[in-house]
């Protein structure tokens, strides 16, 4: 799976209703159509704009986790990457999106799909964590 570069975040000041009632994904209860406030994805997806990126996915190595081709990831540069974490990492000059993880303290690029190998570092490579996805963005087909 590769990323593509969109650029950086910028401030679009669109506030869109937020009700107050939850949406059952299970049993059907029935809807309270009380506006709570207004919410703006830029409030809800970016907490650091400087350093928040949009990367375009490209493949399907991370359907596991529900990231799938096509969607936009919202990447944090400032977030500290922990094992567990999915990141884009910059590997032998290539962008990629992957969960990080450690095997005998070495860092492990893995796929969320098992159709892909994990990413080993060899001797005198270096992970370069580009940042880490803290949303991703996908449109659901319509009929």
């Amino acid at each position: 799976m590769s990323v593509a570069f969109i650029g950086p975040v910028e401030p679009s000041n669109t506030p869109l209703p937020l009700f107050t009632c939850t949406v059952a994904a299970g049993f059907a209860s029935p809807a309270d159509d009380h506006i709570e406030a207004t919410l703006s994805l830029d409030e809800l997806c970016v907490r650091h704009r400087a350093s928040t990126f949009f990367l375009r996915v490209s493949g399907d190595s991370m359907t596991g986790l529900g990231i799938f081709d096509g969607d936009i990831l919202v990447v944090d540069r400032s977030v500290p990457p922990l094992p567990g974490m999915v990141v884009v990492a910059i590997v032998r000059g290539d962008f990629t999106c992957k969960r990080l993880d450690l095997e005998r303290g070495l860092p492990v690029l893995r796929a969320a799909n098992p159709n892909y190998p994990d990413i080993r570092l060899g001797e005198g490579e270096e992970l370069e964590v580009f940042g880490v996805v803290v949303f991703c963005i996908h449109k659901l087909p319509v009929f």
